[in-house]
């Protein structure tokens, strides 16, 4: 294989695309089945058939060497400025040849996240974060509770606007964990 030839995804494994939509890297499963990573997100198997995830929409992605462990995000319930995320059941896909799957989705998942920060609340703590939506302006603001922490929406919305306010000071957070 020549040094700057690329891997074809074979016709039959090519997701539905969207228009402005490419792909950046792929894989076979031991499932005989694809991954594939585009600037969009992130296209399973097993996930609604085969459906692609967005940047924003996935919580957590681990690659053990092996598999690709990824923890999709769904929304439980919407706010006015912000929305409170709950995590869906961790995908695990076992990875043939790898490729550049596992650094693409790191690297995309890490540069969806504009801002994050960690908050005391009376009986736990809640995560704010910003988000980068593949192919729209703005960021999506979303907030994730600690486990067993009881809601406090007005509270939550107080520390999203906050830092919103941050934001457009020119304060900027470096995504963590």
């Amino acid at each position: 294989m020549s040094l700057f030839r690329r891997r074809r995804l074979p016709a039959d494994a090519r997701p539905p695309l969207d228009r402005d939509e490419r792909v950046l890297a792929w894989a076979g499963t031991a499932n005989h089945a694809v991954v594939v990573v585009t600037n969009f997100g992130l296209w399973l198997p097993g996930i609604s058939g085969s459906a692609r995830l967005g940047w924003h929409e996935i919580h957590k992605a681990t690659w053990s060497g092996r598999a690709l462990l990824v923890v999709p995000a769904r929304v439980k319930e919407s706010f006015d400025t912000y929305a409170e995320m709950v995590d869906e059941e961790t995908v695990s896909v076992t990875l043939l040849d790898p490729d550049k799957v596992p650094e693409q989705v790191r690297a995309r998942v890490t540069k969806s996240v504009a801002y994050t920060s960690h908050h005391v609340l009376p009986g736990g703590g809640v995560r704010v974060v910003a988000r980068r939506v593949p192919g729209k302006d703005g960021l999506r603001w979303t907030a994730r509770y600690d486990p067993a922490t009881p809601p406090a929406p007005d509270a939550v919305a107080d520390l999203v606007a906050d830092a919103r306010a941050a934001i457009t000071a020119g304060q900027t957070v470096a995504p963590s964990g």
